[in-house]
């Protein structure tokens, strides 16, 4: 799901930046080769109906050795997007990208940043110099080859959440221009195991690092630091380190209407509680004051300097779009959605087939399109299916989408993601990540009712998973968006099974052992795919039907502003 893209496919993006986003399906593969086998050139006869033999060739295809792991801009990648493209086409689907096309060309910007780079300190403990990874990490998003801060005043702002639907604001009376802000993660619910605070225990968009950072830049910081801590966070250093380490992904500037920060990292909890120390505060003190909505800043008696120098250099990776027009209300749409890049191949050879992460989920949406395509009646609102790229390198090619959407989103009812479906059978429950946040869930309740199952939250509700697949730039846009699959409590063998298959599934997660396996057990993993095209068949029959976010969801009101230009 989220992070880098391995170092041996770099070159590959970047050496395809020119590639164009209009070659049919049928059109030779990048590498020179015959375009892969759709259907019929490979011995197999799909059937309209969501079929398990189907799902099965589509997996063991697209996470076959040929494919070399997905990774965007390799050979490999442009096999899959033709692949897409060609299912879709197969399907009857019309193409909805650029210029009349199945894809959308995603520009990106791979910035890579010194590890050479120090964050001095000077305050009342004297001067500090805190040393790339062991201490912080520090990178941009600007494009830019160099940013310098000198001399910006640290202030500890909480939280860093402007929420006023919840009647809180870390900011409130304080001007952070040309000041470096330094903030907690997670929420104040999290550290105070308060569970009328925000959402408790369960993290809320407020409690993401990125919103933390767009945040910042809103209010005109100079610079964002958060401290680590591990519960809050959900890991530990290294995986701050190795994943702000090397290559970063970013969309360009000028096609990405979010805020940005000149600079924006992490400092580890030993060197926050020296840094607080040293301006005569104590941190954990000062965490339980920021757990309170009466919280105003604390300057920190400390300055910080950098210069951050940056390789950067300009990609491109593409979306596959086709679309079922409606037959009464067309302009409307439902989104399906998936994304079909995985890690690639590594220097070494290994691949990193992404069997489950998210060979599933591409091979879903594509069985859902072909229900939706030879069922009658025709579905009334337009039904899209969207496989994006760049998920592993965070969410960028459905972050593309939004910013640039096929279908406006004030005419786009909904966003259904199938990201890394359930491979363990048939489940007693069905896990929605995110559970509480929107009226979907009041459509999905009794198709699952029906087939024996009951809704469940995620297992760690504190990891704030929602936040971490491509529905979520939907969801900011005020979209409702709908993360669901199956659950723990297998029929065969019940929780503990579960929690066996997925401690397995842990083990292989984001590793060369993420393959294809004939043993897989996938009569659940076709039940999630009936469930899931039956809450888009009412959104797309029900033409007066415009489900919303929950009250006191952060999303709601762009929402209730989409609604309010229709009117």
């Amino acid at each position: 799901m989220q992070r880098l893209l391995l170092p041996a496919a770099l070159a590959s993006a970047l050496a395809l930046a020119a590639c164009g986003g209009d070659r049919p399906a049928a059109d030779a593969a990048a590498d020179g080769t015959a375009a892969p086998a759709t259907g019929a050139a490979s011995g197999h006869d799909f059937s309209p109906e969501i079929s398990e033999a189907d799902f099965r060739e589509m997996v063991r295809t697209m996470a076959s050795d040929e494919f070399e792991g997905r990774a965007p801009g390799s050979p490999g990648g442009e096999k899959t997007v033709e692949y897409i493209s060609a299912q879709f086409e197969r399907i009857g689907l019309q193409p909805a990208g650029e210029n009349d096309s199945w894809y959308q060309t995603v520009p990106m910007v791979q910035t890579t940043a010194s590890n050479a780079t120090v964050l001095k300190l000077d305050g009342a403990g004297g001067e500090r110099e805190l040393a790339f990874g062991t201490e912080m990490m520090i990178g941009t998003r600007t494009g830019q080859q160099t940013v310098s801060v000198s001399d910006s005043e640290l202030v500890f702002v909480g939280y860093g959440v402007d929420a006023p639907e919840r009647g809180w604001n870390d900011y409130e009376g304080l001007d952070v221009e040309g000041k470096t802000v330094v903030i907690l993660v997670n929420d104040p619910g999290f550290h105070t195991a308060d569970e009328d605070l925000f959402d408790g225990n369960r993290m809320t968009y407020y409690g993401r690092w990125t919103y933390k950072f767009e945040e910042a830049a809103r209010k005109g910081a100079d610079a964002a630091i958060i401290i680590h801590d591990t519960p809050g966070a959900s890991y530990g250093w290294d995986v701050v380190r190795t994943s702000w380490s090397g290559a970063q992904f970013d969309l360009r500037a000028e096609d990405d209407p979010a805020p940005r920060l000149p600079a924006q990292g992490w400092i580890t909890n030993e060197v926050a509680r020296e840094l607080f120390a040293n301006a005569g505060l104590d941190l954990d003190e000062q965490i339980q004051a920021a757990s309170s909505a009466d919280f105003r800043a604390v300057p920190l008696d400390a300055t910080v300097s950098f210069e951050l120098e940056s390789e950067v250099v300009e990609g491109s990776s593409r979306n596959v779009i086709g679309v079922l027009p409606g037959t009464g209300q067309p302009e409307d749409v439902v989104v399906y959605m998936g994304h079909w890049d995985h890690l690639g191949k590594h220097e070494d050879g290994e691949i990193y087939s992404g069997a489950i992460d998210n060979a599933t989920g591409i091979a879903g949406i594509i069985e859902i399109a072909e229900r939706f395509a030879t069922e009658e009646p025709a579905p009334q609102r337009s039904v899209a299916f969207l496989a994006v790229t760049l998920e592993e390198s965070g969410l960028l090619g459905s972050q593309y989408y939004v910013a640039h959407p096929a279908f406006p989103l004030e005419n786009t009812v909904a966003a259904i993601n199938l990201d890394a479906m359930s491979v363990a059978g048939a489940s007693r429950d069905f896990v929605v990540t995110g559970m509480g946040n929107s009226q979907l869930e009041d459509i999905l309740e009794p198709i699952a009712a029906a087939q024996g199952r009951t809704l469940v939250e995620e297992g760690n509700p504190a990891g704030g998973f929602y936040f971490r697949s491509d529905h979520f730039n939907f969801a900011k846009a005020g979209v409702p968006a709908l993360y669901a699959k199956g659950g723990n409590d297998l029929v065969e063998g019940g929780l503990e099974a579960g929690r066996a298959a997925g401690e397995d599934y842990a083990t292989r997660y984001h590793q060369p052992s993420d393959v294809y396996r004939e043993e897989w057990s996938l009569d659940g993993l076709i039940q999630d795919l009936e469930a899931l095209y039956e809450v888009g068949r009412v959104l797309a029959d029900d033409v007066d039907q415009w489900p919303n976010w929950y009250e006191g969801n952060p999303f709601k009101s762009a929402r209730d502003e989409m609604m309010d230009a229709r009117d």
